[in-house]
């Protein structure tokens, strides 16, 4: 599915006050009462005028989320310095991660679904009402899996009476998108009115493709199926984990790489800007916002290892290139030796490209000052600036996920330059946070690792091996979509591996010797392909959440050292516990305290670590390690 952006730049964009009793942004020229057609309001809209900004504020909550969370489960880290996500890999939590999503969620997406669906089941145009009804269930299941509980059945904002709305505890949130999503996919089923706009008349996500958003429907209920993995056994709809229906909802959903549900950015610096506040354009991918522009995030030594050295077998991974960032040399090589013995750095045979290492969050690295970003020195020169010559000089070994734009920064291309008043040097950055990176909704690849999971814990392991196996290729071959799209595009991309699609032999020799056999796979090797696949994704958090982070089930992972030597980080997760949510924003905080000091009596029924002594329970330093709904035998 290739997204139109020009469509989507011609949608209505509207956003509301908080349906939470308070405004987070301002949004009063969108909500003037006149029925201008060039300022509508959501009274004055059509359901095909807001289908798409549904999408695309649900989408960009969902994607800050992927990208804070992902921080903290172990694959990248930061320069020293670099702020609050840098400081995530070591499980150092704080209260400036938590608003975004949140607010783009609500005030966004969620502010205009209840009226998508009323005008839309009043024209019977059935196709708009089940995808609205979808998107609710994908915002809401995050909210839960970030923060636990969330005012639901009153959070609409239909009735003014209500300034404060009540909390609904993890299971009606969760249940009640799982109806959702049954209710969706009833309706897809259903013939639209003649008269009623077609799907594709105002669909962002799938161009109104019904095929693809049951698919996807169907792939949200697995996925969400199998967070239920801690329940007894038994019906979904009791909050038991059903093995039955999460196999019978793979069936139904994806197939092969053809029933993806993508979201392709565009590198356009568009007129059509969000407007809660950052006044981006809609184009590009939320996590270029994020990560892709800024400086100084860098892969770590896990991420590097699992990509160069799956599961020990010593065969390198073909996504490495793609996924850890390049950097032009200071001196070319022309020796055509493409491992260099001291610094294990894989360089290009003409020695113009280099890749960077991983850092080593094993060692406490920020308490020893590092890592250092590598700056550029007037003679073209890569270097650390720092006195401590004997350690912090060797950074200049990490290469910074750093990239560019032509449309919205621009450059001449994809790749960031760096220079101080002297040659300029290249960095690639990484696949999955450039301006035009995809975004994936749903995909094949992650059916199969779902499906691999099950049927290994069934005792199947051939079954259970092929569809691992078949995970791992559809992941490649999506990859490779893009890479060809992004080479055809700019010729000279060719030029910097990070860019060039992957080789075909190369494919296969990874398949054959690089992810091991039916006779030795394990549970590991499973769920850490499908983090490699996912990268960025809230349910990388979810899967380790699921099994207690326990270290034999993903391949290198450990809590970070400088986790250990920061009081602050102890405080927030102390020693022996674990990162499983996270604290509300300060908007509940502060103006809906009463219904979230009530709901602890349903968190604690399932919530370990919780503290009842306090005024305000989720506001405690270690509110970071309560259990949500889903991750409890409760």
């Amino acid at each position: 599915m290739k997204m139109d952006m020009k469509t989507l730049n011609n949608k209505l964009f509207l956003c509301g006050f908080a349906i939470l009793g308070l405004s987070l942004a301002s949004c009063n020229k969108w909500l003037d009462v006149n029925t201008d057609p060039e300022n509508p309001t959501a009274e004055t809209s059509t359901y095909d005028g807001l289908l798409g900004n549904v999408e695309f504020y649900a989408n960009s909550a969902h994607q800050f989320a992927d990208w804070r969370t992902g921080q903290s489960m172990g694959d990248w880290s930061g320069c020293n310095g670099r702020g609050n996500y840098a400081v995530a890999s070591y499980w150092l939590p704080g209260s400036g991660w938590v608003t975004t999503s949140y607010q783009w969620w609500f005030v966004g997406a969620y502010v205009n679904i209840p009226q998508l669906i009323e005008k839309a089941e009043a024209a019977e145009a059935w196709h708009y009402a089940a995808a609205a009804r979808v998107i609710k269930a994908y915002g809401f299941m995050l909210m839960t899996d970030l923060y636990g509980e969330m005012p639901y059945e009153e959070a609409a904002g239909t009735d003014p009476s209500i300034t404060a709305p009540k909390y609904a505890n993890g299971k009606t949130i969760y249940l009640g998108c799982l109806k959702d999503i049954d209710d969706a996919i009833e309706l897809f089923g259903k013939t639209q009115n003649t008269a009623a706009a077609s799907l594709a008349a105002g669909d962002w996500w799938m161009n109104g493709n019904v095929d693809k958003w049951v698919k996807f429907a169907n792939f949200l209920k697995a996925r969400w199926i199998l967070k239920l993995s801690k329940k007894p056994a038994g019906n979904y709809l009791d909050g038991k984990y059903d093995e039955a229906a999460l196999l019978a909802a793979l069936a139904a959903g994806p197939q092969s790489n053809a029933d993806n549900a993508i979201l392709h950015h565009t590198d356009n610096n568009s007129t059509t800007h969000d407007h809660l506040g950052w006044d981006e354009p809609v184009d590009y991918s939320p996590l270029y916002s994020v990560c892709g522009m800024n400086w100084g995030y860098l892969p770590s030594k896990m991420l590097y290892d699992n990509l160069t050295n799956f599961a020990g077998l010593g065969v390198e991974d073909p996504r490495a290139d793609k996924i850890l960032p390049w950097r032009e040399a200071s001196n070319p090589r022309t020796d055509g030796v493409t491992l260099d013995a001291v610094s294990k750095l894989k360089w290009t045979d003409d020695g113009v490209w280099f890749r960077g290492l991983g850092v080593d969050l094993s060692e406490p690295i920020f308490s020893q000052g590092g890592p250092l970003r590598s700056l550029v020195n007037s003679k073209g020169k890569w270097y650390a600036n720092t006195a401590n010559t004997d350690v912090r000089k060797a950074d200049t070994v990490y290469v910074e996920m750093t990239s560019s734009s032509k449309g919205y920064a621009g450059n001449r291309d994809l790749l960031y330059r760096r220079s101080d008043k002297g040659p300029e040097r290249a960095i690639s950055g990484s696949f999955y946070t450039r301006v035009s990176s995809p975004t994936y909704l749903g995909t094949y690849a992650e059916a199969c690792f779902i499906k691999a999971e099950v049927l290994f814990k069934k005792g199947e392991t051939g079954n259970a091996f092929n569809a691992y196996k078949e995970g791992v290729k559809a992941s490649i071959e999506l990859m490779n979509e893009q890479l060809d799209s992004w080479v055809s595009e700019d010729r000279s991309l060719a030029d910097c591996p990070s860019f060039t699609p992957m080789e075909q032999a190369d494919i296969d020799n990874y398949l054959a010797n690089g992810i091991g056999t039916a006779a030795d796979l394990t549970l590991a090797k499973i769920l850490t392909q499908k983090r490699l696949h996912l990268m960025y994704s809230v349910e990388v958090w979810n899967d380790m959440r699921r099994y207690d982070f326990a270290e034999d089930k993903f391949l290198n992972w450990h809590i970070a050292a400088d986790h250990f030597v920061s009081s602050d980080a102890l405080k927030a997760i102390p020693e022996g516990k674990f990162f499983r949510r996270w604290m509300q924003c300060s908007h509940e905080l502060n103006y809906n305290s009463t219904n979230l000091k009530a709901i602890a009596e349903d968190v604690k029924e399932y919530g370990e670590n919780i503290n009842l002594t306090r005024d305000q329970w989720n506001n405690a330093d270690d509110i970071w390690t309560v259990n949500v709904w889903w991750d409890s035998d409760k």
